[in-house]
Order: structure tokens, then C-alpha cells, then sequence
């Protein structure tokens, strides 16, 4: 298959193009400043050209061109801003909608444009469901929609971009409702890797660590990209899709774990105490459809992260 990816030179993007290249498609992609991050490998890098698009400047000639000359048989958006410091808080900042809301119709645009109707999978997000209980915290994807976050509202007000696309008829989308993801070549300013930096730095000072009594669905991303492939393969037309592990994980585990992993005896700060909780993934209608399932022991996905930051020199 031919693969064009928005947001390829990110987090997620990078490790779809590098499972993509492993299958044998052809990939190309782009990104708002079109470079590679020196961490993603030449095998990777030196096979996927990349340009320069700002979602939220809309179709520009060139981009139609670029695209329509790979002619891709699945577009894979996962350009977003995700980070809830740049997303605002209840209410999106101007940034966090230019990207996640008129970046969305943009590619949109492109897909009706493309003369060979590619396929669309769009990475949503867990965040434009209800808020959840504790005593009720897994979700299909048939629970209510009701976000109350920035983030979740914009990918909500994304996904209603592309339903009244498929409404509109002749094109073909896919809906991804990702749950949180992690592992190596993530930003430090999310959870694992903020720990990791924490836990590799020669520092008698203790960890600071937000909550520990945090309870969420947290998959590994190179689980997460071979779903989004999977379901480019099989999903059916115009579905939605939970992406996830479909397990609790409680956050002062997963920090026990790392420090085992790490070797690491430091003393913990945590910053705001009582439990939160997120939303778990009911994954039954992802894995009959496509026959998905985990592959990635949580374990290794602490190791890995660890030793990429390791490499970057975090021991010291």
C-alpha cells in the first residue's frame, strides 16, 4: 500500500511510518517543519520523504500536487497538538484549534480532492468521552461524548468534520479513539518519559511526581500504530474504534516499576494527592474486526523508554 502520514516526524508518526516500512508500503509525510528528529532511524528516515504543510493553511497547490502525484491508498492523520499545556484547559487555545479542528478539515479537503478516494483513519482520542467513575471506568465506543477538556473537544468537533463528510457521501474514513500511548522518542513532557529523565539523572533531590493515584489505559505506541494499519486493512466504512490496552494501570505502579527497572531507590514527591480517574478501553470490537491484540509487555516498554533517554546521555 502507499501511505501518506501527517504528523510523521512526531511521536506516534514515526513509529507508524516504521512499522508501515517494515510491512513494505511505500510512505510519505509531512510535518509543520518538515525535519526528523535525530533519534528516529536512518532505516526510517532515509525512506520517507517529508514536506513542510501547516494543516491550518489549508490545501495549498503544492500539497495537492505532492499528494496527488504519491496517490496514497490510506492517509493516516495524526498531526495534533496534543500536550495539555498547549491545548488550554476548558476551552482550546487558538493553537490547539488551527491544528486539531481546521487541520482536520484541511486533510479532509485533500482526501475529496484525490481522484483514487483514499481510505481516512483519523487518531481521535479517548478525551471526547463523558468523564468516567471509578466504579464504571471502561468505555466502548457507544458510551456518551461529552468532553470537558480542551484536547478532547477539539478532537470531538475533528470527529464531527469527518461524520459529516461521510454523510456527504464518496468518502471513506475511519475513526481511531486512542487512549493514551507511550515509549520511546516521547516528549519528556508527558508521563513515562518525564520520569524516565527523572529517574536517569544523578540526583539525590527526590522525583516529583504529580499524582500516584492516577488510574488510566496506557498501551504501547508500537501496539497503537499496528492498530491504525490494521484497521486502514480491515475497519469498516465510516466506524469508530477504541485504540488501547484495555488494562488499569494505576500511576504509583507504574512508577514502582520504572524504578525497579532503573534501579533506582529515590525518594518520591507527589505534588496532588487523590485518585483520577480516566477512561479504560473496551477494545472487543477492535480486536474481532481486525484481530489485533497487545504484543508489547508493559515492562519492555519502561526498558526501552529508559534506555532511550539512557542514550541520550540522561545518566549523567
Amino acid at each position: 500500500m502507499r501511505a501518506f502520514i501527517t504528523g510523521v516526524t512526531g511521536f506516534a508518526g514515526s513509529h507508524l511510518a516504521e512499522h508501515l516500512l517494515a510491512q513494505g508500503d511505500a510512505v510519505l509525510g509531512c510535518g509543520r517543519r518538515g525535519k526528523w528528529d535525530v533519534s528516529v532511524p536512518t532505516s526510517v528516515t532515509t525512506r520517507t520523504p517529508v514536506f513542510v504543510w501547516n494543516l491550518a493553511d489549508g490545501v495549498t497547490p503544492e500539497v495537492d500536487q505532492r499528494v496527488a502525484e504519491f496517490r496514497p491508498d490510506v492517509i493516516y492523520h495524526l498531526a495534533a497538538v496534543s500536550v495539555p499545556a498547549d491545548c488550554g484547559g476548558e476551552e482550546p487555545t487558538p493553537m490547539a484549534s488551527e491544528a486539531n479542528i481546521e487541520g482536520t478539515r484541511s486533510v479532509v479537503e485533500l482526501c475529496q480532492r484525490l481522484d483514487n478516494n483514499p481510505r481516512l483513519v483519523f487518531a481521535s482520542s479517548c478525551y471526547v468521552y463523558a468523564p468516567v467513575t471509578p466504579d464504571n471506568p471502561v468505555v466502548t465506543e457507544e458510551a456518551p461524548t461529552a468532553p470537558t477538556r480542551a484536547y478532547g473537544k477539539t478532537k470531538l468537533a475533528a470527529e464531527q468534520i469527518l461524520r459529516d463528510a461521510i454523510e456527504a457521501g464518496n468518502f471513506d474514513a475511519i475513526i481511531a479513539r486512542s487512549f493514551q500511548h507511550t515509549g520511546p522518542r516521547q516528549s519528556p513532557r508527558m508521563i513515562l518519559p518525564d520520569w524516565a529523565t527523572q529517574l536517569l539523572r544523578l540526583s539525590d533531590e527526590p522525583l516529583r511526581a504529580i499524582c500516584l493515584d492516577t488510574h488510566l489505559d496506557l498501551c504501547d505506541v508500537r501496539d497503537t500504530v499496528r492498530a491504525y494499519h490494521l484497521l486502514a486493512l480491515d475497519g469498516v466504512y465510516g466506524s469508530v474504534y477504541n485504540v488501547g490496552s484495555g488494562v488499569s494501570r494505576k500511576s504509583g505502579d507504574i512508577l514502582s516499576a520504572m524504578q525497579t527497572c532503573a534501579q533506582s531507590t529515590r525518594k518520591v514527591t507527589e505534588l496532588q494527592r487523590g485518585r483520577r480517574q480516566h477512561p479504560i478501553a473496551d477494545i472487543s470490537k477492535l480486536c474481532e474486526c481486525t484481530g489485533w491484540k497487545s504484543e508489547t509487555p508493559f515492562e519492555r516498554t519502561i526498558i526501552d523508554t529508559l534506555n532511550y533517554w539512557r542514550e541520550r546521555g540522561m545518566d549523567s
